[in-house]
């Protein structure tokens, strides 16, 4: 907990997982994560430049004066139907614009959620999960219900799992592809997964940040909904990852009318609407034709990536778990080596890890079953860095 000459009028918290890493990184290095010279593995953000067969990214927005008032707390209409449109083309969605609620980011729309969420509603989530969903449920006082996803698994597990723990009011939060572990719900699964949060007394969120990251075509449980107003599924996704634009802090919410009307409330009290250029910007990033080439392209190219490092890895001694979807690999190290350990040795090379304990939705530091876990990002590296990572790795695995 910070030091202060005043006791503090607000509660403490500490950042984020992938922040606590960032902030030790900087502490260890004075240099932050991301920057020239750095090697930022523990970070979840794709390339920002164009990729092999991939559309051109943009590097400047025309906007007019008229831009600059308020947005509206809804949402531009030219984002709201491009996304509209967009789960039209390729998922068959019936939707209209009232379905959607625009966000600075996927983060504040999960977290959204989760503060409106009823407290009948128990949450569902998997032991091994995106590291800010337990920060949210920990800062809403939501207890949760662990579904078993650990080394015993494979860190897959079915909705079976989830069954058998269900109360009669529960609501799924689950990340799909997952990170960290890259296991995608895809066909049957994510069909039944669906209808189970479609049935009377429950709910869910899926966040599809990593939509595009799956061969041999991106996947969304979009597909599988019939009438979404007969439902308490949220959609979650963003610019952030397929779409190459972390910056610009955009993402949405698909959900029925009468969820995101509280959304386009809240909107109106805390957030003030979502900054119109940022918008702009997003819009045309989900231009069709772009938009299909983009899918295919990051498809593809970080598949080859996820392939290529699974065997350098692999040679290194990693025990891989990986699944088939987003820009990391999920793995345990060789040796008895812990994260935390192996994180010391990689800052002497200004490189880091995040380690496996900050995923683990219980929190049970060292004595978590994830200790020697660590999840490896790809998604910021371009191909030719492949041998000086593998380099790096080998270095800090022998001491």
């Amino acid at each position: 907990m910070p030091t202060s000459t005043i006791d503090p009028a607000l509660t403490y918290f500490p950042p984020m997982g992938v922040y606590e890493t960032l902030f030790k990184f900087l502490d260890a290095t004075g240099r932050y994560m991301g920057t020239e010279g750095t090697h930022p593995w523990a970070q979840g953000f794709p390339l920002t430049t164009p990729v092999p067969g991939g559309p051109d990214i943009p590097t400047s927005i025309e906007f007019t004066h008229a831009d600059l008032k308020y947005p509206p707390a809804t949402g531009g209409m030219e984002l709201l139907t491009a996304i509209r449109d967009y789960y039209a083309r390729f998922y068959g969605a019936n939707l209209t614009t009232d379905n959607i609620a625009i966000f600075a980011g996927g983060r504040p729309g999960i977290y959204a959620t989760l503060a409106f969420l009823k407290p009948e509603y128990r949450v569902l989530i998997e032991e091994t999960e995106y590291t800010p969903y337990y920060d949210a449920l920990h800062i809403l006082r939501r207890e949760p219900i662990i579904v078993p996803s650990n080394p015993e698994n494979r860190f897959r597990p079915t909705l079976d799992d989830y069954r058998a723990l269900a109360p009669e009011r529960s609501f799924v939060v689950k990340s799909n592809p997952c990170n960290p572990t890259g296991v995608v719900w895809t066909d049957d699964a994510l069909r039944a997964l669906v209808e189970f949060c479609q049935e009377d007394g429950r709910g869910g969120l899926i966040d599809e940040a990593y939509e595009y990251f799956h061969l041999p075509e991106p996947v969304s449980a979009m597909r599988y909904v019939q009438d979404i107003d007969q439902t308490n599924l949220f959609v979650v996704s963003a610019a952030t990852k397929g779409l190459q634009a972390p910056g610009l802090r955009i993402g949405w919410v698909v959900a029925s009318k009468a969820n995101i009307e509280l959304f386009r409330n809240f909107s109106s009290i805390a957030m003030g609407g979502v900054a119109r250029p940022s918008q702009i910007c997003a819009a045309g990033l989900l231009e069709g034709e772009r938009v299909a080439q983009a899918r295919r392209a990051i498809g593809a190219f970080f598949g080859s990536q996820r392939e290529r490092y699974a065997v350098g890895l692999s040679e290194l001694g990693f025990e891989l778990f990986t699944g088939e979807g987003g820009f990391y690999h999920w793995a345990r190290l060789p040796g008895g080596l812990t994260a935390e350990e192996f994180n010391e040795r990689l800052f002497r090379h200004h490189a880091a890890i995040l380690p496996g304990p900050l995923t683990d939705m219980l929190r049970r530091g060292p004595a978590s079953p994830l200790a020697r876990f660590v999840r490896f990002s790809f998604g910021p590296l371009k191909a030719e860095s492949y041998e000086g990572d593998l380099a790096i790795l080998r270095k800090a695995l022998a001491g």
